[in-house]
């Protein structure tokens, strides 16, 4: 049987592709409505000044998913292999899923910034506590 300390990391993962998923399910269509041209020379810049604000937050929201989330996981697998986690240290895991999956929401529906930098902020807390629960693990 798997550490349960892999299952929140599996479930960010999973998110990591509904995430995708949306972002596909909404690019697509907007380049398709507004028929942006797309020629080799195109960069990232030039598509995101053509796509709609709400379309581009999907993008953006997948491509934070591989920031501060790989130190996630990092952590989670040191706490694993350590055999460190307990049910505090597992709840912090959940949590920190939980809040990932709260900024994905707020930053691919209204994009309030305040209110995703305050999640962005808890969630960052949150994994500032399990790296150190995994630093005394390991030290």
């Amino acid at each position: 049987m798997a550490h349960p300390m892999l299952a929140p990391a599996m479930a960010l993962v999973l998110w990591t592709f509904v995430m995708w998923a949306w972002l596909y399910a909404t690019r697509i269509p907007a380049i398709k409505r507004g028929k942006v041209p797309m020629p080799p020379t195109m960069t990232k810049d030039d598509l995101n000044a053509r796509l709609p604000a709400e379309v581009r937050w999907k993008a953006d929201n997948y491509n934070h998913l591989f920031e501060q989330p790989t130190l996630f996981y990092a952590v989670i697998v040191i706490l694993a292999i350590t055999g460190a986690g307990d049910a505090v240290t597992i709840v912090l895991a959940w949590g920190y899923v939980g809040l990932r999956v709260i900024h994905s929401l707020v930053q691919a529906t209204a994009n309030i910034i305040l209110v995703r930098f305050a999640v962005f902020m808890a969630a960052s807390l949150v994994l500032l506590a399990l790296a150190v629960r995994a630093a005394l693990a390991v030290f």
